[in-house]
């Protein structure tokens, strides 16, 4: 796997300072989440270092940027264009660093919104983008406990919370998000029936 010390610099001067201080958190958490749950702990830093490695503050620069790299613009990312950078940052880790691991890519794509049967990696990045020890709003413990336990019911809070400040911010909420947070709910019930069944 790639070494990717070498960009920091790189990367910090596109997404500031702030943005990259996030990443690093990111990172660790995504790492410590791994090393919980069996996963590959490389493979969960170099998703969590790359996930916001396209997050350019400036939105006609970033629009500039996804055109550029022929990054068709959805009805969905021109509605919610916070969501632009997941799938740039894709294009960027490919492209800039080499990073050809397909669940790796999609960590990064679907860091942002989630999606329907996401695989151990994504939700770990998606997760540790949600838990990283700087944020702080309510129910982020119960986030991180649940992190650390299940990552399913983890995604299943963290997608009902998400959809609850989008709603409240009267913002635009993208179909994968809420196809993602009944797909985890389905499973929780579908756990519930089967542990019904096993116990007649």
């Amino acid at each position: 796997m790639n070494n990717l010390n070498e960009f920091e610099s790189e990367i910090e001067s596109r997404i500031g300072n702030k943005r990259f201080l996030h990443t690093l958190r990111v990172r660790d958490t995504a790492v410590e989440l791994a090393k919980i749950h069996g996963e590959d702990e490389e493979k969960a830093s170099i998703a969590g270092f790359l996930h916001d490695c396209a997050k350019i503050k400036d939105i006609n620069l970033l629009k500039f940027e996804a055109k550029k790299n022929d990054l068709l613009l959805t009805q969905d990312m021109v509605k919610a264009p916070q969501i632009i950078h997941s799938h740039l940052g894709a294009i960027f880790a490919n492209k800039l660093y080499g990073i050809d691991d397909e669940d790796i890519l999609n960590a990064i794509i679907y860091h942002t919104t989630g999606r329907p049967n996401m695989s151990n990696l994504e939700k770990i990045i998606f997760l540790a983008d949600y838990i990283e020890p700087k944020r702080n709003f309510p129910g982020v413990e119960k986030a991180r406990e649940l992190a650390r336990e299940n990552l399913d019911k983890a995604m299943y809070f963290a997608l009902n919370n998400t959809l609850k400040f989008l709603v409240e911010e009267n913002s635009y909420i993208v179909i994968e998000t809420v196809l993602a947070r009944n797909f985890y709910g389905e499973m929780d019930l579908w756990k519930l029936f089967l542990n019904l069944f096993l116990q007649q």
